[in-house]
């Protein structure tokens, strides 16, 4: 077994940096068994979405054990938006049903400055109505050590992401990893390992869900005998009036890796390129009827979402990657050297 999932790198751990007066934790999981095999996904492989060999990943890494969370995105917004001038904060974050329960007050003046707090039972759901360019500044933050200041170089432009002021989807979409970069978007296929992958050495070897299972999830919060994922269906929305549900909310549901809530609660961001139109997301929502089949390892690229579009079934999760990552070995992983073909579903 590889070394990185021996012994007490088994087990979780914080990682800390400090913000000012404030410290965010983003619980991390050690993703090992680099130069893995690939698999299918897509059309080709009874789903949906263009075809594409995903999974193979050439180094080891880490992912967040959860989706980002409201409390998380709160602390960040405090630091970093007290005039939010690339629109970090979309006012639809305060609704306590199908948002993220986040409340803006002030005037976003040097005088007035913005400040924002979330509601005690949002502080541990998922963000969302945040985009790919939110997601992509919110990442260049913990590389820089989670500083408190405008939004320039040194707090979210520069980092991990070269922004510099990118708003629009054409200049999202010419956003790319750096060869430094710590924090990241995972890429589509850090994604897909951490979710589908059986963590079982350098196999091809894949899940259907990332709930460690090929059967469908249940919906119970209440069971405990695992495989259960937040999509539409009865009752709806899921826990009470609200949409979102706690993240790590469905025991023993977490992937081989230890991720929770890659299938279900909200999609979530990747680095993936559709048409040189929209960026990627995964593993599908609370959303639209029958969602469950976007929790599938098959079902890529629909929806793919404009970088710059934000909405209430969308958030993120992040990756910290080895410092640095040489684009041979970024190009490695995915290349798709190895494959494993995945049986067609009915």
């Amino acid at each position: 077994m590889n070394k990185l999932l021996s012994g007490a790198a088994i087990a979780l751990f914080l990682v800390c940096a400090t913000a000012g007066s404030a410290t965010i934790n983003i619980e991390t999981v050690p993703v090992g068994n680099p130069g893995n095999v690939g698999e299918l996904s897509g059309e080709g492989a009874g789903g949906y979405g263009p075809d594409r060999i995903c999974g193979a990943v050439g180094y080891e890494y880490r992912i967040g054990k959860y989706e980002v969370t409201a409390e998380q995105y709160t602390e960040f917004l405090n630091a970093v938006a007290k005039t939010d001038t690339y629109g970090l904060y979309n006012t639809t974050m305060s609704n306590t049903s199908y948002g993220s329960g986040i409340t803006r007050s002030g005037g976003g003046t040097v005088g007035d400055p913005y400040t924002y707090s979330v509601a005690s039972d949002f502080a541990n759901r998922p963000v969302n109505f945040v985009g790919w360019g939110d997601s992509a500044r919110f990442v260049n933050w913990l590389h820089n050590g989670q500083p408190t200041g405008a939004q320039d170089a040194s707090t979210t432009e520069d980092g991990s992401y070269y922004l510099n002021g990118a708003t629009s989807n054409s200049a999202l979409m010419a956003v790319t990893r750096k060869p430094n970069a710590t924090w990241v978007i995972p890429s589509e296929d850090e994604w897909y390992k951490a979710a589908y992958h059986k963590n079982d050495g350098l196999t091809g070897n894949y899940f259907d869900y990332p709930t460690s299972s090929d059967t469908t999830p249940g919906r119970d919060m209440a069971d405990v005998s695992g495989n259960n994922a937040n999509y539409y269906g009865n009752p709806y929305p899921i826990d009470s009036d609200k949409y979102t549900t706690v993240v790590g909310e469905f025991q023993n549901s977490d992937s081989p890796y230890g991720t929770f809530d890659q299938g279900g609660n909200v999609w979530e961001w990747n680095e993936a390129v559709f048409n040189d139109l929209s960026r990627g997301l995964r593993g599908g929502s609370f959303y639209l009827r029958y969602n469950y089949v976007s929790l599938l390892a098959s079902g890529r690229g629909s929806p793919s979402f404009w970088p710059s579009s934000d909405a209430d079934f969308v958030g993120f999760r992040v990756s910290k990657v080895p410092e640095p990552v040489s684009m041979a070995i970024l190009a490695l992983g995915g290349t798709g050297m190895f494959v494993r073909r995945r049986g067609v579903r009915g």
